[in-house]
């Protein structure tokens, strides 16, 4: 992979919380020097056009989204081909609960697609945004409405996956 590097930046968000993070990273990847293309995992076809993927899902109750685990299975050969980074977004509360290493379970797809890394950022919390079942959920696990995201943080870690694509490869 070398000069130009073009990422894909697939995403599965149920109120959008998780694709403003999603295209924070695709902001970020921009400003350091890589082309990135945001979408909905539902929209993209093919990964042919891309040097690598973020791969990224909104979890509920411990999972990520429909879309975005179908998204890994469904081009996990691609996936495998190239650096993968996966994120997830949703741990809700202060301090955020689950706590990181407790949000998701995601090592069949970190396997089926050979990531590089998962990394997990706090959600965001709107009760107006929720269907019943959510709000049921929210309500039984005490959590205040609220904005967790850090910023900075999304921000740092896109930077990281950029250098990283910069790097030379050894081999």
């Amino acid at each position: 992979m070398d000069g130009h590097r073009r990422v894909l930046v697939a995403v599965a968000s149920r109120h959008g919380a998780t694709a403003e993070i999603a295209d924070a990273i695709g902001r970020a990847l921009e400003a350091a020097g890589v082309e990135a293309d945001v979408e909905p995992t539902a929209g993209v076809d093919h990964l042919a056009p891309f040097d690598a993927v973020v791969l990224g899902s909104a979890v509920y109750m411990g999972r990520w989204l429909e879309p975005a685990r179908r998204f890994a299975v469904d081009h996990a050969a691609d996936l495998s081909e190239r650096p993968v980074w996966l994120f997830s977004s949703g741990p809700i509360g202060d301090p955020p609960r689950p706590g990181p290493d407790d949000a998701v379970r995601l090592d069949e797809i970190m396997a089926a697609t050979g990531a590089r890394e998962h990394r997990v950022f706090a959600g965001r919390l709107r009760r107006e945004d929720l269907g019943l079942p959510e709000r049921v959920v929210v309500r039984a696990t005490g959590a205040a409405d609220g904005d967790r995201r850090d910023w900075a943080e999304v921000e740092a870690w896109a930077r990281g996956i950029a250098a990283a694509l910069s790097a030379p490869r050894v081999g």
